[in-house]
């Protein structure tokens, strides 16, 4: 390693103090003398770089200048009366003045809060004082992200930002800054998360055409963001679509990170189609995210998968074929026994696969993948020991990367950082504290360690997919439950949230894409007379993501072709 240049030590406010301290923290002493002095010297001259930097003009990549829009960009907060399910976060109505193509010609589309959208604010769920210097006025983005240059090219209109979990740290939807995002279904309970409010407000489009209740403006189409399945969690609580697409396949640029080797951006939507058109728009290599590999399409290399959608629906099928024939769909028999899943959610979603695969022509398995039952273990093991150097302090991944410049994380934490997080999401107060402790009693070998299991565990799934098309599993463990009382205690808060995620964040680690599929419904504890949607997730192979939404299309028909099959009432 070479040193740029040596510093002028008189210009230099680091003292032997300093170097000292560093040297303690360590855990050795350095004898004063001419080691002192010069070590001294090279710290003083790192200091002296990192100053020169912070004091340079900070450069926005050309591809993420925000997109030229039909009227200047301005952003409003909604009345509480005007925002019932309280999931939209910032409101804005931003439409490229030149779009590029006319695929989301109309469609409204609303972006998590922890994706960049130009000359408006990124919260991440979180409270402005976390995150902006002066604990003032949040700084407005300079860029777009690039799923949000997308976006607009194709036509689209966004219409705001969606409420997030606070520093997109839990899988359901109490712990957000401005209080807890309502389930379109039944208000109080979760709607999921850390994607809560884009869920809500796609679910809020369903509940109100069929059931006449106003909630407001909704969209039928969202964008959110997936660590551990907070795309599909809330997906499945509300009664919707909900993709983790391949890890790579879609860029990260411009979103606020959780852990760099789970962080994925994937669509909601009310139909499959609109999930396989936005997964178009926004799939293909960018050039910026280290996320991506040589794995990822170039942009005209992304397969048109509407089409293919399309084309499969309505091909012609030969004589005595169904849908669903030479589809082998695997049962992933570990992922019933979770803990925490209801008996209605596992019998719902195994009654529900078994019927309408085989009524669409599909032949339905049990598989086992031992493995799986450490999945979410190993999720824990790989991230835990570094997530808040990610999501709290705003470090990059080791690789070059481009984080979105205006978000300025407070750090170090100081005792008003821990109380408010303690009464709103004690989850990321959890993650803090969990670094250093596990810095200090197992060092980074063992989060090595688990980033090679992670491998292990990928290959596990892929050798099932030798055997098995698809896997399916339960989705959320439960129907959505009431939100915690915020006045309760830490554990009261996050025992609700612990063992959602354990079908979901394993395929973050290993990056297979995933779906959460309406499959039914099922009734609260507290309100039985309510009926709250289920979701079951399929899985399919790295790279195959068309072959997941061709599933869900299967069972779509099968479904169909089962009602069709009851006797009139």
């Amino acid at each position: 390693m070479s040193v740029a240049f040596l510093a002028d030590q008189a210009k230099s406010e680091t003292t032997k103090d300093d170097l000292y301290n560093a040297a303690q923290k360590l855990g050795f002493e350095i004898p004063d003398g001419p080691e002192t002095e010069a070590y001294l010297h090279l710290l003083q001259s790192a200091e002296a770089v990192m100053k020169r930097i912070q004091s340079d003009d900070d450069y926005i990549h050309p591809d993420l200048v925000p997109v030229e829009t039909t009227k200047p960009r301005t952003y409003w907060e909604s009345a509480s009366s005007e925002n019932p399910l309280n999931a939209w976060r910032h409101r804005c109505d931003i439409t490229a003045a030149d779009p590029s193509s006319n695929e989301l010609r109309g469609r409204k589309i609303a972006i998590k809060d922890n994706i960049s959208i130009g000359g408006m604010p990124t919260t991440v769920g979180t409270f402005s004082e976390l995150l902006c210097e002066d604990h003032g006025n949040l700084p407005l983005s300079p860029i777009d992200a690039s799923v949000v240059s997308r976006i607009l090219k194709a036509g689209a209109t966004i219409k705001g930002s969606t409420n997030c979990e606070n520093y997109c740290a839990s899988p359901l939807s109490f712990s957000s800054a401005s209080g807890p995002v309502h389930n379109a279904w039944l208000h109080g309970h979760t709607s999921g998360g850390s994607s809560s409010g884009s869920a809500s407000l796609v679910a809020a489009s369903i509940v109100q055409r069929d059931k006449g209740i106003s909630l407001e403006e909704t969209v039928d189409i969202a964008i959110g963001g997936d660590q551990a399945g907070s795309v599909r969690i809330p997906a499945a609580y509300s009664g919707i679509y909900g993709l983790k697409p391949t890890y790579g396949l879609i860029p990260y640029t411009g979103a606020v990170p959780l852990a760099p080797m789970l962080d994925h951006l994937g669509p909601l939507a009310t139909s499959l189609e609109d999930i396989a058109l936005l997964l178009q728009v926004m799939a293909g290599y960018d050039g910026i995210d280290p996320r991506m590999s040589p794995e990822s399409p170039l942009r005209h290399q992304v397969q048109d998968y509407p089409r293919l959608l399309s084309e499969f629906r309505h091909r012609r099928l030969e004589e005595g074929k169904q849908a669903g024939s030479g589809l082998t769909i695997g049962l992933l028999n570990g992922s019933f026994d979770v803990q925490g899943l209801s008996d209605e959610v596992r019998d719902t979603v195994r009654r529900s696969a078994r019927e309408f695969f085989t009524a669409a022509g599909a032949k339905v398995v049990d598989i086992s993948i031992p493995m799986h039952s450490d999945g979410s273990l190993i999720w824990t093991a790989a991230t835990r020991m570094s997530m808040s150097q990610w999501v709290c302090q705003g470090k990059t991944g080791g690789f070059l990367s481009f984080l979105p410049p205006h978000i300025q994380a407070q750090w170090p934490p100081d005792q008003r950082m821990y109380e408010l997080l303690t009464a709103s999401n004690p989850a990321i107060v959890n993650v803090m504290l969990s670094g250093p402790f596990l810095e200090e009693q197992f060092g980074p070998k063992i989060e090595a360690k688990a980033n090679r299991k992670a491998f292990e565990l990928r290959a596990a799934y892929d050798k099932a997919f030798k055997q098995v098309d698809i896997l399916v599993t339960p989705c959320a463990p439960t129907v959505a439950m009431p939100h915690p009382d915020m006045q309760s205690s830490v554990m009261d808060k996050l025992s609700a949230a612990i063992g959602v995620t354990t079908n979901t964040a394993p395929f973050n680690v290993t990056g297979h894409p995933a779906l959460s599929v309406p499959c039914g419904f099922g009734s609260g504890s507290k309100t039985p007379e309510v009926k709250l949607p289920i979701g079951m997730q399929l899985v399919g192979r790295r790279w195959d993501d068309m072959s997941v939404l061709t599933a869900a299309a299967v069972f779509e028909e099968g479904k169909r072709i089962a009602k069709s099959a009851l006797p009139a009432m």
